[in-house]
């Protein structure tokens, strides 16, 4: 299962983008999460200080 961002919570902060492992984020008013490249590590909803990214 891929992780999804919020649109209402996401602030482009960048803080996921680093942390990707797969590479599956993409930047943007609001940053999106690919689910054919997403790995579902979690890594990026720990990194996230909005708390904005879950499980899909």
């Amino acid at each position: 299962m891929a992780y999804k961002i919020s649109e209402t919570d996401c602030v482009a902060c960048g803080t996921c983008l680093g942390e990707c492992p797969s590479g599956a984020i993409s930047e943007g008013d609001v940053y999106h999460i690919d689910p054919d490249i997403c790995v579902d590590c979690g890594t990026c909803a720990d990194a996230c200080p909005m708390g904005a990214i879950s499980p899909a």
